[in-house]
């Protein structure tokens, strides 16, 4: 199968040397590409600004801003079966970008944001690939993630709760648990996110394929 994986926060600019962003190291996304070319399936990893050498074997697509990841990921998916949309992209962005370093001043200093693109949302409602969503909450994380998953339009939804520091951003470790269109969920406990990678290949991949063969 042919994979789209997205990995990674997404900086959106404020001045020449400012920008808005999170704390996605992009971990996640690079073992699930990783875990996709082991199980030798094809892969573009379409990713934003992260320290992490890519996976031998993955097409990749570096990217900077939201609007950059939504112009790749529309490209891609034009010839895939699954996409795994991993990356942190940014809900928000300045209104404006000034054009020169905004100089420090003793006054207060306001920032106005508009919502940037949302990818998964923007994604055809009928489609010949499998979309899959990430939910990182920290709280109600089930709720959340089930919502996500009805009005994104996905086929599942992966939700990891970031309430607890040790796991998620930043973190070599994850435990996660995935949301399935028909009301079916299934967790993987914490571990490593290499051991997550893998199982959520197969779990994907295998519900893929039964919702793809159906279409055609």
């Amino acid at each position: 199968m042919k994979l789209v994986v997205t990995a990674g926060p997404t900086r959106e600019p404020i001045d020449p040397v400012r920008f808005l962003s999170n704390r996605s190291s992009g971990k996640m996304g690079y073992a699930i590409a990783s875990a996709a070319i082991e199980a030798n399936h094809e892969v573009v990893l379409i990713s934003g600004p992260v320290n992490l050498a890519p996976p031998a074997g993955a097409k990749l697509v570096n990217v900077i801003t939201a609007d950059e990841m939504h112009a790749a990921v529309h490209e891609a998916v034009h010839d895939c079966d699954v996409l795994v949309m991993c990356a942190a992209v940014s809900d928000y962005k300045p209104a404006h970008v000034a054009e020169q370093k905004i100089k420090k001043r003793d006054e207060k200093f306001s920032l106005e944001l508009i919502p940037a693109r949302d990818i998964l949302k923007s994604l055809p409602p009928s489609r010949n690939f499998f979309a899959v969503g990430f939910a990182a909450e920290t709280n109600d994380v089930e709720e959340h993630a089930r919502a996500k998953l009805a009005t994104k339009n996905c086929d599942m939804m992966v939700a990891n709760d970031l309430s607890d520091p040790d796991i998620g951003m930043e973190s070599d470790e994850n435990a996660v648990t995935i949301f399935s269109r028909g009301g079916e969920s299934e967790t993987i406990s914490r571990t490593s996110k290499k051991i997550i990678a893998r199982e959520l290949v197969k779990i994907i991949c295998r519900n893929a394929k039964k919702v793809l063969t159906k279409k055609f």
